[in-house]
């Protein structure tokens, strides 16, 4: 929970106290400088996802710990009723490979693959009260068909199950449930390896490597990726789209993972690998409910800038393109948030409130959760003395003591 205590900063200053160190010594530990850990804890510049990964691990806490996650403010129905949707979640990821009760009569598979697709929509639109009132039941009506299934139906129930473990790992993480959303992702991998396809088991790849970014093994995520793409290099090569998707969002997450250990040379190097696939595809895709595209390129472009803490050069980029309508609302909204904060390690305070207005205009439910955006609002309410449209924003999002 968003704590009176603060935000980032002061858990930052309290975990490192409890564990003895002076911030000399955690910087040596994070690889950071003492300078950002002292402006962070002061308050006087943003926590970043990369900082707060190797701060995380320097103290042996968890990220959520420092992030304040869950933010449960749960002094309206309407939070109640997005954050009631956890716990069935939880019941039904524990049960993954239990037969579930004989009650549960599984519908035929048509109907299934489209109640997993309306979620994957709920998904991308970042509907979470629907997609979180959805997923237990769906779920255990795949777990009964894979159990009543053989041979080619029941590859087809895995796969299913794996994207409907993908839709519930993004709820529980974007709602900051960051541990249930690991235990997703073991599902998805669990699913995905039953499916009978190979795109479907390196997408597990691409969703582990996500933990140990977060986690702040960005060496092992990075030859976890080059091996996920070795497996498909015959594939590439021919006109096998959905491949090359993989292929490009394999690249696209290197790219983070090198941006994150402060190599934006390297994230640039991975960017153009996935550009380059992005062109020869010429159109947006969903495959495996990954959004692969000239567009999410973009969109990365201006992410990975703000990742390396080059707030100027993701201005830049985000200057270069606009967003198509047909974008989904997930990576519309993250990208107004990294804009944000593009914007605001560029000094541009108005422009960085802007933008977050437009985040919470596009997706509404990711902004109010997203760790960043509570980061981003802090520090501008810092900066602009407790301003009126950040406070409004403050208010909105449930950022305490700004």
């Amino acid at each position: 929970m968003d704590q009176p205590e603060g935000g980032i900063g002061r858990r930052v200053a309290r975990s490192r106290k409890l564990a003895g160190l002076t911030q000399e010594r955690l910087a040596e530990r994070a690889n950071l400088s003492a300078s950002l850990v002292r402006k962070v804890e002061q308050g006087r510049a943003p926590a970043s996802p990369s900082f707060v990964s190797a701060v995380a691990r320097a103290l042996n806490t968890g990220v959520a710990d420092l992030l304040g996650q869950p933010f449960e403010h749960r002094h309206s129905r309407a939070e109640h009723r997005v954050h009631s949707t956890i716990p069935p979640l939880r019941r039904e990821l524990a049960a993954y490979n239990i037969p579930p009760d004989e009650s549960v009569r599984p519908r035929p598979m048509d109907q299934l693959a489209a109640s997993v697709a309306q979620a994957s929509g709920h998904r991308h639109a970042v509907n979470l009260d629907a997609l979180g009132a959805e997923l237990p039941g769906l779920l255990a009506e795949l777990r009964a068909k894979v159990w009543s299934s053989s041979g080619t139906h029941q590859e087809r129930a895995y796969w299913l199950l794996a994207e409907a473990y993908y839709a519930a790992s993004q709820a529980a993480y974007k709602l900051g449930y960051i541990d249930l959303s690991s235990v997703a992702v073991d599902r998805y991998e669990w699913a995905a390896e039953r499916s009978g396809d190979e795109l479907a088991v390196l997408v597990g790849h691409y969703q582990r490597a996500g933990e140990m970014i977060g986690a702040a093994d960005w060496d092992s995520a990075l030859r976890l990726l080059e091996q996920s793409r070795a497996r498909i290099e015959d594939r590439v090569r021919g006109d096998d789209a959905p491949a090359i998707a993989v292929w490009g969002n394999l690249h696209l997450k290197s790219g983070l993972a090198a941006a994150r250990s402060g190599n934006l040379a390297s994230a640039d190097a991975h960017w153009q690998e996935a550009q380059e696939a992005a062109q020869r595809l010429g159109v947006d895709r969903d495959d495996y409910r990954l959004c692969f595209g000239p567009t999410n390129v973009n969109i990365w472009s201006v992410g990975l800038a703000v990742e390396a803490l080059d707030g100027t050069e993701a201005v830049k980029r985000s200057e270069r393109f606009e967003i198509p309508a047909h974008t989904q609302r997930e990576r519309s909204g993250h990208h107004w948030i990294d804009v944000a904060r593009g914007f605001l390690l560029h000094g541009d305070h108005e422009k960085a409130t802007q933008s977050l207005y437009k985040a919470k205009e596009i997706a509404p439910q990711q902004a109010k959760y997203h760790p960043m955006v509570h980061e981003t609002i802090r520090n501008l309410a810092t900066a602009r003395r407790r301003a009126d449209p950040v406070v409004r924003l403050a208010t909105w999002a449930g950022v305490q003591n700004v």
